[in-house]
């Protein structure tokens, strides 16, 4: 075979829709990519349809996959994983059946008692993109609390708390038709980040308890029109509009931002 017909490794994984090509070069760093019975190395370049990968025990496919995005309505109940042993539904459950034969990702978890927008793709490269701290992704949630919360407290959603060796905080919030004490239990919140239930948990540490989570915005896209446990394939402007920044929200809300505090 000719060199022309030689890519690198990483490209090879991410176009078959295992990973981006940079979590495919930690992969193969880790020593879990295999190329014809021996393990891979950094830099490795392979014949597709030729060379034989397998990355953690399972062969990889050499046909790649086309790139697809999709903007799911997920509902409670599922989770985001192609794996979890302990819950059998999850949110790929909910692929339309033309698209059950082609490996996606999620491109940033709900957790199982959220509901809302989720992006699942076949873009390795794609789903990095909308993952990593540094492109700033602002996703925005509608949260509703079982009791209200006083809007003297926002500046505490903005500075945060420190929850196991994290920082948990918020850019955004803002209450949503507050009452004339200047409280509300549902609130808009805007983050760019995400770890793990963060919102539940910087809720919970001021002793406010979350009764639903809904992610309704991704940058500039909105779940709008898209029917709970429905998918809508997103074209390629549809994809831009995931890293514009969105518009200020509308409507009789008590907001405050991150940089209105800076003194926190």
């Amino acid at each position: 075979m000719g060199s022309s017909t030689e890519i690198r490794l990483q490209k090879f994984l991410a176009d078959a829709g295992i990973c981006s090509r940079r979590q495919a070069e930690a992969m193969i760093a880790q020593g879990e990519v295999w190329v014809d019975g021996a393990v891979a190395t950094l830099g490795q370049k392979i014949v597709p349809g030729v060379s034989r990968v397998t990355c953690g025990g399972k062969t990889v496919r050499s046909t790649p996959q086309p790139r697809l995005t999709l903007a799911v309505h997920k509902p409670r109940g599922l989770v985001c994983s192609n794996d979890d042993p302990h819950n059998a539904a999850t949110v790929f459950d909910l692929l339309p059946r033309e698209y059950a034969k082609f490996r996606f990702f999620c491109a940033g978890r709900l957790d199982k008692d959220s509901e809302g927008l989720v992006i699942l793709t076949t873009d390795g490269d794609l789903a990095h993109r909308l993952m990593h701290p540094s492109n700033v992704v602002v996703k925005r949630y509608h949260v509703v609390l079982e009791q209200p919360f006083p809007f003297t407290r926002i500046p505490q959603l903005l500075k945060g708390i420190v929850y196991e060796g994290e920082r948990l905080q918020v850019e955004r919030a803002a209450l949503v038709n507050p009452s004339p004490d200047h409280t509300a239990t549902n609130l808009d919140v805007h983050m760019h980040h995400g770890k793990k239930r963060e919102i539940r948990l910087l809720f919970l540490a001021l002793g406010f308890e979350v009764k639903r989570l809904r992610r309704y915005q991704i940058g500039a896209f909105r779940l709008k029109g898209i029917p709970l446990r429905a998918a809508k394939q997103l074209t390629s402007r549809e994809v831009e509009l995931l890293f514009k920044v969105p518009r200020p929200p509308t409507g009789r809300r008590q907001a405050a931002t991150l940089s209105d505090h800076d003194e926190l």
